[in-house]
């Protein structure tokens, strides 16, 4: 019994610490709080957004929206609620998802809130900051809204700072 459970944490912890390549190596919890692995949304890009819903930036969730529609055969928008800058997303998941329902119509899928910057910074947003780690983009989000392009492989492409309106060509034209 002893052995068993040696050799479970020892799987356990290997899995747990092999090096992330792509965007599609994570999953993350659902704004309800279910798993969901990032390689579902294999063979479309994403854009992998940091949303706050008491931020001069939050009627973007109306484009965000609006370009998730439009584009919907080959992108899929994510959102990850995140705190981190000037208080901005106070809310428990659920008055998050009831906002974004109630005011924006918001249909894309949405993650549980959690941090994008600083020492408690969640591992997706470590990769996707970090050009070591996924290869291309080396910037932290600075504030609420940053965007990070990801094709469809789960290669992160491009940075967009919170002020690129999502239906931008900046945008539009990579997709």
């Amino acid at each position: 019994m002893k052995l068993l459970l040696i050799s479970l944490i020892t799987l356990f912890m290997s899995v747990s610490t092999e090096k992330k390549t792509s965007v599609h190596d994570f999953t993350m919890k659902s704004i309800d709080g279910k798993d969901v692995s990032l390689a579902t949304f294999k063979g479309k890009k994403l854009l992998i957004v940091n949303v706050a819903s008491k931020c001069g930036y939050t009627p973007q969730y109306k484009e965000l929206e609006e370009l998730s529609k439009k584009y919907a055969g080959k992108l899929v928008v994510l959102g990850f609620p995140a705190n981190n800058f000037g208080s901005q997303e106070p809310g428990s998941n659920d008055e998050i998802k009831g906002f974004c329902e109630k005011n924006y119509g918001v249909t894309f899928p949405m993650f549980a809130k959690i941090s994008v910057k600083g020492k408690d910074v969640d591992p997706l947003y470590a990769f996707l900051s970090n050009k070591d780690a996924n290869g291309t983009v080396g910037t932290a989000p600075s504030w609420n809204f940053c965007k990070y392009l990801v094709d469809e492989n789960g290669k992160v492409l491009k940075f967009f700072s919170s002020g690129t309106d999502p239906m931008s060509k900046e945008i539009t034209e990579l997709l």
